[in-house]
Parts: C-alpha cells; sequence; structure tokens
C-alpha cells in the first residue's frame, strides 16, 4: 500500500504502489473527471494511466489492452463497457491556439479525461483532479500529491 509521507504526498516506491493507488482511485472515479498528470518525463505518469486504465478493463470484464504515452498522435481513446476514457499527451503542444483544436473538454459527461503535461490549459475545468508526480532530490524516491479528490 503507498504510504502517506504527510497529509499531502504519497510514496510511489514501487510500481506495485502505483497500480494499488490507481486502484484506489478507481473507486472515486466518476464519468466528467478530468485528470491532470503533472511531473517530469519519466516520473510515472503513463504507468499510473496503465494501470488506472487496466484496472477499469479488469473491472468490466474486458481484455486488457496495451496502453501506451499518446505523445506523437496527441490522444488515444478507450472504450471499456459504456465509458470513454480520453488519454491526452499535451507535450508537444506549443500554444493556446493548438489547444483550442482539441476540444478537450467537449461533451465529456460519459467520459473521463486523462492529460498529461497540463501545464498550456489556462483555465482548470470543473470535476478536476490533479495528480502531481515527483522524485525526491536522489532520484531514489517518487511520490504524488492528490488535488481536489480524497483518497
Amino acid at each position: 500500500m503507498p504510504i502517506a509521507i504527510n497529509s499531502d504526498k504519497i510514496v510511489l516506491s514501487s510500481e506495485k504502489n502505483t497500480e494499488e493507488l490507481a486502484n484506489k482511485l478507481l473507486k472515486k472515479l466518476k464519468l466528467g473527471n478530468i485528470i491532470f498528470l503533472y511531473g517530469e518525463m519519466g516520473v510515472g505518469k503513463t504507468t499510473f494511466v496503465r494501470y488506472l486504465i487496466n484496472g477499469l478493463q479488469k473491472i468490466n470484464k474486458v481484455a486488457i489492452t496495451e496502453i501506451t504515452s499518446p505523445t506523437f498522435n496527441l490522444l488515444n481513446e478507450y472504450k471499456i463497457g459504456q465509458i470513454k476514457i480520453n488519454h491526452y499527451d499535451l507535450f508537444r503542444i506549443k500554444s493556446a491556439e493548438e489547444l483550442k483544436n482539441l476540444n478537450l473538454f467537449e461533451d465529456i459527461s460519459k467520459t473521463v479525461t486523462l492529460i498529461e503535461w497540463p501545464q498550456i490549459i489556462a483555465e482548470k475545468p470543473e470535476n478536476l483532479i490533479e495528480l502531481i508526480f515527483e522524485y525526491e532530490k536522489n532520484h531514489q524516491t517518487r511520490f504524488i500529491q492528490i488535488k481536489g479528490l480524497k483518497l
């Protein structure tokens, strides 16, 4: 189980901890939720998304699929039962104008939206959960801070 190091941060010392946290978040997830995933490259954002989506697939008795980062195509879509998951990676987006063309928050009532590298989004949407992934200074320990949701 992930270990809380204070009221705001949870240590993710292993992939098993990451999977457990994703499964815990799954129990609180609702259609219309938007999840921003912050953190430097390699800190575990896409790994967390993989556990989240695969966990939802298991719950819905759907075949487990490979989950990859949508860095080059900007969006990967998943349909799991009645739930649609939009997984965006905005790393390559350089302007708010480019962002407008993606229609990120259009018709999200039956969707869970996951957005890596959301820093370019100026106005935060409703139903927002923010996950901030960080390394300690020595890069040996990772931790996450969650805003907008109590686990």
